[in-house]
């Protein structure tokens, strides 16, 4: 058996979280913007291209998600066989790992739903497509919170150096 530090061990629960909330709101905010522009191409063919662009918007929520777990995988030497962290660093990681996890589930669903609701009003008038982008991309500014107090706990929380 592999002897893990409890910081490290810690600092997996952090990714974890991180990957796992986030792409759950990345998902379902998919699932919405997608469920909407399934419709809209039943209505309209050449919706289909617009549609894919609003389905995709959600994504960005597990991007950054993903990142910051494998920075913590990485820092906390479970990937590259750094040295483990102590366990008030462990604890910091799990703040790192919600900050991100939950602004992104959240993010992700509300992001869902604007560019849900956008794909629906451009079959009624396609110029509504700036401002539809603009209102579903309004909902990424609180996974970018998360993301930055992520960096933040970590580089002032003894993780990334």
């Amino acid at each position: 058996m592999v002897e893990i530090a409890l910081g490290t061990a810690l600092a997996a629960i952090g990714a974890g979280v991180a990957i796992g909330f986030a792409g759950l709101g990345s998902g379902l905010g998919q699932g919405m913007a997608a469920a909407g522009s399934v419709g809209a191409v039943a209505e309209d063919n050449d919706m289909f291209a617009r549609g894919i662009i609003f389905s995709a918007l959600p994504e960005t929520q597990a991007i950054y998600g993903f990142l910051i777990a494998i920075l913590l995988l990485v820092f906390s030497g479970l990937l590259g066989g750094g040295s483990g962290l102590s366990t008030e660093a462990g604890i910091v990681a799990i703040g790192v790992g919600a900050s991100i996890g939950f602004a992104g589930l959240g993010s992700g669903m509300g992001q869902g739903l604007a560019a849900s609701s956008s794909v629906g009003a451009i079959v009624e008038d396609n110029d509504m497509f700036a401002r539809g982008i603009i209102f579903s991309a309004l909902p990424e500014t609180q996974a970018i919170y998360g993301f930055l107090i992520a960096i933040l706990l970590m580089v002032f929380g003894g993780i990334l150096g």
